[in-house]
């Protein structure tokens, strides 16, 4: 899969979703306090809330790296598609480009 930090945050993810089976897509997902987005790499973010994993396929976005702070502008308690999304690279003070959420994927343990 290569090397390099989004190698190996790819490899970590898929390894987190083995044994679970992608579910049917929500519009929205409730946003927890001190629970936070993680950048897969530049088209994936996940958000990982207890038994399920949820994961938005953005489009290609150079501004998504893994490690990068997300930065989501919520309207009202939850991540919706269509929201806006940047990453803040640690030391910087300028975000990233701004990338739209799409549906969330839901991911849970098979039975």
């Amino acid at each position: 899969m290569g090397s390099g930090p989004e190698a190996r945050e790819r490899e970590a993810f898929a390894r987190d979703l083995q044994g679970r089976v992608a579910g049917e897509t929500r519009s929205c997902v409730p946003a927890i306090q001190n629970q936070s987005l993680k950048v897969v790499d530049r088209s994936t973010i996940s958000y990982d809330r207890g038994d399920t994993i949820w994961v938005n396929r953005v489009d290609d976005c150079p501004g998504l790296r893994p490690f990068d702070t997300v930065i989501v502008e919520v309207h009202g308690s939850q991540y919706c598609r269509g929201d806006r999304v940047r990453t803040l690279e640690t030391g910087s003070t300028i975000p990233g480009p701004i990338c739209i959420l799409r549906d969330w994927v839901p991911y849970r343990r098979a039975d």
